[in-house]
């Protein structure tokens, strides 16, 4: 059987996408195989038990690596190395420390949930966590407080600025499978973002701080506070970390209101996301690097070093390129498409519920992310969809991929020995935490999208 002929046998494919789906989810979650591989097997278990040829099969390998990697690799790659010059200068302290004396003792929840969401959209989740957890275990030392109170709100921001707000990797892998444009994405993640962190951070943070009292790790309670002289300017960390997203939304923005056409030229070549990231990058080498001691070969060495965890990263989102364009080519995509019309599903839920199901069973937010874009990407119509809509189905993807976290999910083990909680305390706040995240993030896209 050819795959044209396949095409129109629903029943096979069907059948073809869960014998497929489920060799991935059993090599990952039983054999612990690599995600990669595991991704790339079920993929090409997809198209043989469909009918596709086996030179489409291979076409679809190489248009799945190709066509992704060429829209994210240099943003992981140059965000990865923005991260870490932040890291290494103090940036987030600065934030955190600043936000802290503004916001007072107080409300430094609140202050930790939003130093926490703009932290982690040029630095990796665990390494914002690390730097900046010691900051609310102080905070919860000198009030006397749980240290739930400010954990849960930090925990909460770094949660929504990685799974929302590009540059991040995981929503910026994402609008590269729907082919939406990030000015959008960065929109509409800010808003989805922003209540979800209320939500998840402050206002579950309190719930938990009154509700569970778990005192300031031993290892960590006699540190001293950070020497806050030795630290970056505030304005200068704020103005580099909103460099590239004020260049890429004024791309947008230039391209769709006409009074401002006559700029589009300009903020289209300084808005493309990886020169406006380039932009950002190398001014934080000046300014928080070189300014503050730094020589070039240090440098260097930081961010080459950076870049080590980016090709776990880009493999796998790869080969969800991989899945996407077997879905597409041997027709599925076109099953999914009617079964969806039938439903009257919105696209926006069908990519929450797909990406929350990979999440509960796989762990990795990356993987759910990247299969269910991948999924959504072969449904007939996409492209056709306006880029509000598509950055809505985006976020719904992201949410999916950040609600329950259990034990099958590497953060969820993290937190639970920083925080020095046992797997029971762990469930009750920090994975209803990530819940509250993940569904007030689609919850909003969901309204947004009524709109598009």
């Amino acid at each position: 059987m050819n795959a044209q002929e396949a095409a129109l046998n629903p029943t096979r494919l069907v059948i073809a996408a869960i014998i497929g789906l489920v060799i991935l989810l059993v090599l990952i979650i039983k054999f612990k195989i690599q995600a990669m591989i595991s991704i790339l097997i079920g993929a090409i278990a997809i198209g043989l038990i469909a009918g596709m040829p086996v030179e489409d099969i291979v076409t679809a390998v190489n248009d799945g690596i190709g066509n992704t990697l060429k829209g994210i690799a240099l943003l992981v790659g140059l965000g990865s190395m923005f991260g870490a010059i932040l890291e290494i200068s103090g940036g987030a302290q600065t934030l955190a420390v600043t936000m802290v004396k503004w916001f007072g003792d107080k409300k430094a929840a609140w202050a930790l949930g939003i130093t926490g969401l703009v932290i982690a959209m040029p630095v990796f989740f665990d390494a914002g966590l690390i730097i900046l957890i010691p900051l609310a275990f102080s905070l919860a030392k000198r009030t006397k407080r749980s240290s739930l109170f400010y954990a849960i709100p930090l925990l909460a921001g770094l949660a929504v600025g990685h799974a929302f707000i590009p540059p991040t990797p995981g929503p910026i892998l994402v609008a590269t499978m729907l082919n939406v444009e990030l000015g959008w994405v960065i929109l509409v993640g800010i808003c989805c973002g922003t209540l979800a962190m209320i939500v998840a951070g402050p206002v579950w943070g309190s719930v938990c701080g009154k509700k569970f009292y778990v005192p300031v790790p031993e290892h960590v309670a006699n540190q001293e506070d950070y020497d806050e002289s030795k630290l970056p300017n505030f304005w200068a960390i704020v103005g580099i970390i909103l460099i590239p997203l004020v260049l890429i939304i004024l791309d947008s923005v230039t391209g769709v209101i006409p009074a401002l056409s006559f700029l589009q030229p300009v903020f289209g070549f300084l808005g493309e996301p990886f020169v406006a990231l380039l932009i950002a990058t190398v001014t934080a080498m000046i300014l928080l690097g070189l300014r503050h001691g730094y020589s070039t070969g240090e440098l260097e060495k930081v961010m080459t070093k950076s870049l080590e965890p980016t090709g776990l990263i880009l493999l796998v989102t790869a080969c969800g390129g991989v899945l996407r364009y077997v879905l597409q080519y041997s027709g599925l995509g076109d099953v999914i498409g009617k079964a969806v019309s039938s439903m009257s599903l919105p696209i926006v839920v069908l990519a929450f519920i797909v990406a929350a199901l990979v999440r509960i069973c796989v762990g990795s937010a990356t993987v759910a992310m990247t299969m269910a874009a991948g999924i959504i990407a072969a449904i007939p119509g996409i492209a056709e969809l306006s880029p509000l809509y598509l950055a809505c189905t985006t976020a719904a993807v992201a949410g999916g991929a950040t609600v329950c976290s259990h034990f099958n999910d590497s953060g969820f083990w993290l937190v639970k020995s920083l925080v020095g909680m046992d797997e029971k305390m762990t469930l009750k706040t920090w994975t209803i935490m990530e819940t509250l995240v993940g569904g007030t993030g689609f919850v909003v896209a969901l309204i947004i999208s009524f709109f598009a």
